[in-house]
């Protein structure tokens, strides 16, 4: 190795633009590793050839890439890093997109008015059902999926099977969050779970609701209804029991109505 392409580690720092505490990090994560070190002394020494790699590592660093997706972005081609690179910023521009939607959701600016909250008693049932864990996205899918499917086992065991579908969110569901969600319908009568087909019971309770005008029955415009739902819940002093449902079609011709089991905290 011919001594005047190296480069202790201080000069190589300055060419690079990368700190004392940079290199040594890099150094030990495998990124930027010194040509040699001193025994002695304990002095490190970079090949000059090393700057330009020192300099992409710092300028990937400059877009807050954890080092283990740098490590893989080092050893690619140029053209191939750049494509990675474009299909990341995609990413990262869409959930910029994304946070956005729920951002606006929050305004106070606009509060759409959504009709009169009403409760009404729901009578003990069984629920045959699907659950899984997914992003909104795939929810429509999902449900006309599992709707389908249930439909048709209800009606090969003699039951009607004809009751609205039922979507209970027991987490939040968003582009980034995928929540459990179970899709399912409410039967009399008796029949047996299969493949992923599940039943429980549920009891006797009452619901708060709001039907869901057609300009909020999509995402992310649907979380103000349930916004005002929370707030009038918590108004009238009532106490959630359960996780929301969204059950179709709602009433009043509305798509779908949006519903949280409840109990009065009124004395």
């Amino acid at each position: 190795m011919d001594n005047e392409d190296l480069m202790l580690a201080g000069a190589f720092g300055a060419a690079s633009r990368l700190s004392p505490k940079a290199l040594r990090l890099y150094a030990e994560q495998r990124l930027l590793v010194p040509a040699s070190t001193d025994l002695v002394t304990g002095y490190r020494y970079y090949q000059r050839d090393q700057v330009a790699r020192a300099r992409l590592i710092a300028r990937l660093r400059s877009l807050n890439l954890p080092l283990a997706r740098i490590a893989v972005l080092l050893d690619l081609p140029a053209e191939s890093r750049q494509a990675e690179l474009l299909a990341w910023l995609d990413a990262q521009e869409a959930d910029l997109r994304h946070r956005r939607e729920l951002v606006e959701t929050l305004s106070d600016g606009d509060k759409p008015a959504f009709g009169e909250v009403r409760t009404r008693q729901v009578v003990e049932h069984k629920f045959l059902y699907r659950e899984q864990r997914l992003h909104v996205d795939a929810l429509d899918d999902f449900a006309a999926e599992s709707q389908a499917r249930i439909r048709t086992w209800l009606n090969d065991a003699g039951l009607p099977g004809d009751g609205p579908m039922q979507v209970h969110f027991h987490g939040l569901v968003t582009r980034d969050s995928d929540g459990p969600v179970e899709v399912g319908i409410a039967f009399a009568g008796s029949v047996e779970p299969v493949d992923d087909l599940r039943i429980r019971l549920v009891p006797v309770h009452l619901e708060a609701y709001l039907p869901v005008p057609k300009a909020y029955s999509v995402f992310p415009h649907v979380l103000r209804v349930y916004d005002a739902l929370e707030a009038w819940i918590d108004a009238n002093k009532f106490l959630c029991t359960a996780s929301p449902v969204e059950i179709h079609p709602g009433t009043g011709g509305a798509d779908f109505d949006v519903a949280y089991p409840v109990v009065s905290q009124k004395g």
